[in-house]
């Protein structure tokens, strides 16, 4: 009895020891120093890994940010060196898709296409805009090891003040501004870079920085934008700007027409642009009133350009939902789905038949291969240790999608900022926001054409996330680089001349 007690009272111990509660960071950083090689030149840089809060009007703390800040260390002074802001999107999402595999010095091990390779892990990213611009990748509330934080009496604050496309925009910008007051970077040229929801977020961002926080941007890029004013509205706009997506996604599969898929994919996607703008658009607005003749010459014209038969065109009345298109385009070839942020994977259903796929094959093996990596690489390479989970997808539902005026917001600070640039990146196969889509909300912002010379578009024959693929990842990268210069100030004054 008296070792058994003696065994109780050693566990008990043991346990006070290493026992507690589970706590977020408030406001702290790790520093770690790194070496990398870009484009055959030796890159030096810091890396910050860090928490730093957020306050009410009061000066409360009611939630902190998890962020990375990669600085380099042997190039240009801050004063004149770049410096991009990152998000994801979701929303909900970490950042971890576009620091881990994208802009960052170091991506996850994956094929040249983009699929996941045992044993997980990552290595150098010889591609990395780091030689040009210093990073900050930022997690939102809820994502990462970001959270709201309690008061004294133990109370969340209101999830109001974060999860909405304006509350997001406003807290995220005031963060922003204590980043770049604590980091002595508001000489630098200044830009930011959001994917999918990020697009939308990134677009709010350019007016609240610029009208609230008074910061001024350089460039806003997107990467396979979601734009609220066309996404799931169920309006003849968003629903003609899917075909081009179905094209290229039956070219991916060799699924067209012999005299179109002959050609390169760049050959026959202005073709179905125009058709979809010229001809679609305007039949699909018709509705019910539209003729029988041109009804059935529409569908025809349809399946044509996406290999589904005319019946099931017919069936949907002329308004194929994407979510469909991914079950049945293989339905008779191999019985397999395709993905919807990249439609170049594919995936198994428990049944063939139905109207949509149980799982999306592409973000399974993207969340095979970039969980383990980031947080394999935040705790062994930038020495950042906590037991807070790390959310690549976190709770920030319900999400408020009112008021949304972030178009408008973004070409209110073109037109005021004439410094102001802004790029549009997508894959030709993401069926979720649509290459098309994105050029089409790029011809919305500015309906004076005035600007039209500081907006631009590239595409590329990957996914949503286009930098998974080996190849896309050079590009994507490069075109980056060649948006900073092109945006760059260059010592000219920020005035408009007479034209």
């Amino acid at each position: 009895m008296k070792k058994l007690f003696l065994l109780s009272f050693t566990i008990a111990f043991v346990s006070s020891i290493y026992a507690q509660d589970l706590k977020t960071p408030l406001d702290t950083i790790i520093e770690t120093s790194h070496s990398t090689t870009i484009g055959g030149t030796s890159v030096n840089y810091k890396a910050i890994a860090g928490m730093q809060p957020i306050w009410d009007k009061d000066g409360q703390v009611i939630a902190t940010l998890s962020y990375t800040y990669y600085k380099r260390t042997n190039g240009k002074d801050a004063a004149q060196r770049p410096i991009v802001f990152s998000f994801n999107g979701g929303p909900g999402s970490a950042s971890v898709w576009m620091h881990l595999a994208y802009t960052g010095p170091m991506v996850i091990n994956i094929d040249e296409e983009g699929y996941p390779i045992q044993p997980y892990g990552y290595k150098s990213n010889p591609y990395s805009i780091l030689d040009v611009a210093d990073l900050v990748y930022i997690d939102p509330v809820n994502t990462g090891y970001s959270r709201m934080i309690p008061n004294e009496e133990g109370k969340m604050p209101d999830r109001k003040l974060f999860f909405g496309i304006n509350a997001d925009a406003k807290y995220l910008a005031e963060w922003m501004n204590t980043f770049v007051t604590r980091n002595s970077r508001w000489e630098s040229p200044k830009y930011i870079i959001g994917e999918s929801y990020g697009g939308t977020r990134v677009m709010g961002l350019a007016a609240e920085l610029q009208d609230n926080q008074w910061m001024y941007l350089n460039g806003v890029i997107m990467v396979s934008p979601a734009d609220y004013k066309v996404l799931r509205t169920g309006s003849p706009i968003g629903d003609a700007l899917y075909l081009p997506y179905f094209t290229a996604t039956a070219w991916h599969h060799q699924l067209l027409a012999e005299e179109l898929q002959s050609k390169d994919l760049l050959e026959i996607l202005p073709e179905v642009e125009a058709y979809s703008i010229n001809s679609l658009m305007p039949a699909l607005a018709k509705g019910a009133m539209i003729p029988e003749e041109e009804k059935e010459a529409v569908a025809e014209k349809i399946a044509y350009y996406s290999a589904l038969s005319k019946e099931v065109v017919l069936q949907h009345h002329l308004r194929v939902p994407n979510s469909f298109f991914w079950k049945e385009l293989l339905r008779d070839e191999s019985g397999q789905t395709i993905g919807r942020l990249d439609s170049r994977y594919l995936g198994i259903d428990k049944f063939e038949a139905g109207n949509r796929t149980d799982y999306n094959p592409e973000l399974s093996s993207w969340l095979h291969s970039f969980t383990p990596a980031i947080n394999h690489y935040i705790k062994k390479e930038l020495q950042f240790e906590t037991d807070v989970k790390y959310n690549v997808f976190g709770d920030v539902h319900p999400w408020d999608y009112s008021r949304d005026n972030v178009r408008e917001g973004l070409r209110s600070a073109m037109a005021q900022n004439p410094y102001l640039h802004v790029l549009a990146q997508s894959g030709y196969y993401d069926g979720a926001t649509t290459y098309f889509a994105a050029k089409y909300t790029l011809s919305q912002i500015d309906p004076s054409g005035k600007m039209k010379d500081r907006l631009s578009f590239k595409g590329y024959r990957s996914g949503h996330m286009m930098y998974l693929r080996k190849e896309d990842l050079i590009k994507s990268n490069d075109d980056l680089r060649e948006f900073i210069q092109l945006s760059s100030s260059k010592g000219k004054p920020a005035k408009y001349e007479r034209k």
